[in-house]
């Protein structure tokens, strides 16, 4: 029996708290992509242009993303090995340590734990086209992140508006490495989905997920027991984020999450 949260109802945890598979659509949003290309406004050319849509096409109609997600009950009272507060979530092994995620999670009565990935095939495509064509190779490099981060949205978007349905207010995606939550909780989050056996996500040993185009994710589900979201969690900031002095979008003038 999946433990309830006090806050939520029992009709309204029978209808969330269970595995969800997804099948997505492949989509590149082009701003995005080029985005992450260092785009600012410069003119290309026709044929770049042309030459990048290109590679965004075909990469639309050879790959589809795929995502599970799953809802659990939040126990923000924990504490970790060093008796720092924490968020375990409940009926799994997962221990959200870091004072951004615990500030993110705590007035949480549960937890929506998602991940997409674009597969297998997406590495391979990598690969090659960084040995043959390299300059192609960072074309589609951004333009499979797009992709992956416009699952992930469509996930997202599905829960929010069953949670919404269910008279639910949730705050916005929180990822492992973000702030000082540690990358090291990843292989929890992805057992508590079964990632490995549904979507075929593993980690290397430095935390990293392959196929490298797979995203995790978690944000809080809040029924108003514990009052409305914390208006200091409902914008994203890159205050406390780890690699902020070191950031590449924010040299640009940008944020990672924008």
């Amino acid at each position: 029996m999946r433990t309830q949260p006090a806050g939520i109802a029992a009709d309204v945890w029978g209808k969330l708290a269970s595995p969800a598979r997804y099948r997505l659509a492949a989509h590149i949003d082009r701003a995005e992509a080029l985005r992450y290309l260092g785009y600012r406004g410069q003119a290309v050319d026709d044929e770049l242009a042309a030459h990048i849509e290109d590679i965004f096409a075909r990469a639309e109609s050879e790959f589809e993303p795929r995502g599970a997600s799953d809802v659990f009950a939040i126990d923000a009272a924990a504490c970790d090995a060093s008796g720092a507060p924490c968020i375990r979530l409940a009926d799994t092994t997962v221990e959200l340590t870091g004072r951004s995620i615990w500030r993110h999670l705590k007035d949480a009565d549960a937890a929506a734990v998602i991940a997409v990935t674009l597969g297998m095939g997406s590495e391979r495509a990598l690969r090659r086209c960084s040995h043959t064509h390299p300059a192609d190779a960072a074309i589609l490099d951004a333009g499979l992140s797009a992709m992956a981060e416009a699952a992930i949205g469509a996930v997202d978007t599905a829960l929010r508006g069953e949670a919404a349905a269910c008279g639910l207010s949730a705050n916005h995606r929180f990822s492992c490495g973000y702030g000082d939550c540690p990358l090291d909780a990843q292989q929890d989050l992805l057992d508590a989905l079964d990632a490995r056996r549904v979507l075929g996500i593993t980690l290397t040993p430095s935390n990293l997920m392959l196929p490298s185009k797979s995203i995790t994710a978690v944000f809080g589900l809040f029924s108003g027991a514990n009052g409305p979201v914390p208006a200091s969690d409902a914008i994203r900031s890159c205050r406390g984020c780890r690699v902020a002095d070191g950031c590449a979008f924010r040299a640009r003038g940008t944020t990672c999450w924008s």
